[in-house]
């Protein structure tokens, strides 16, 4: 096995259950609100109240991930149309009709981490985001399906990629999925690209615990960073989405922690 890689046992896995679960219930919510005219700061703020409700506090906010610097200062990722990933709530950004909203959110209750993500179209879209949405929903659908002990995390990435092809969609570089549990934030690292694989593999096994999130583009595989230091656009400004369930590697197979 992997250094550094948890096993969580299943005590420990039904704690992270409740936090999924709690994940869940919120981005629900989200989702209902998510209307022409509302900020994306408007979902910050029920997202925060809806948390705190639970028992549970943000997992993404004041918190420094290890890929950056600085701790991120929200409770979502509210990423827009081009924006990928770690999209900034702001009172100045207006969601309007046919946009494609991706929100990402987690919480820490009892000392572990739940995380999970939704694309959300506002009223009529257009078909190449409707493809760009079913291709993504797809590929977190197969990829979970190969969360299995025995399997090797290449036949995720794998999935995911092969899907995006299928679909005539890009998987996007560097950014994807991890392991997760006690930190938000753990080994391994799920690509969604093959080209970021490298050339070691992990094997699954009992007791991992992984968030599995394609994010996949219209018209590109590369992305820029936003002035903002955080939000993250493809290059070519083409829409994106973006899917994620956090899931446990048991002996009777995938289990879904953030379904409700």
């Amino acid at each position: 096995m992997r250094k550094g890689i948890e096993l969580y046992s299943f005590k420990e896995i039904e704690k992270i259950r409740r936090a999924c679960g709690i994940v869940a219930e919120v981005l629900h919510i989200l989702a209902e609100n998510v209307k022409p005219g509302v900020t994306t700061w408007d979902l910050e703020m029920i997202a925060r109240e809806e948390t705190k409700k639970r028992g549970a506090r943000p997992a993404f906010l004041n918190y420094r991930p290890p890929f950056h610097r600085e701790p991120y200062p929200a409770a979502l990722c509210v990423s827009i149309n081009d924006e990928v990933v770690h999209g900034l709530p702001k009172k100045d950004k207006v969601i309007g009709e046919g946009d494609l909203v991706s929100i990402d959110f987690g919480v820490i209750i009892d000392g572990y981490a739940g995380d999970s993500a939704i694309t959300v179209p506002v009223g009529r879209i257009d078909p190449d985001k409707e493809r760009l949405m079913v291709a993504t929903k797809e590929a977190l659908r197969r990829a979970v399906e190969m969360a299995k002990a025995g399997n090797w995390l290449s036949e995720i990435v794998e999935t995911i990629h092969s899907t995006a092809e299928e679909f005539g969609v890009y998987p996007v570089l560097r950014y994807g999925g991890h392991g997760i549990g006690r930190k938000v934030h753990e080994e391994p690292f799920v690509p969604n690209n093959r080209k970021d694989l490298g050339k070691k593999d992990v094997k699954l096994r009992q007791g991992m615990v992984i968030a599995i999130e394609p994010m996949f583009a219209l018209g590109t595989e590369e992305t820029i960073q936003d002035g903002d230091g955080w939000t993250v656009r493809t290059k070519d400004r083409s829409p994106s989405a973006h899917f994620e369930h956090t899931v446990a590697v048991t002996k009777e197979g995938p289990l879904v922690l953030t379904e409700i």
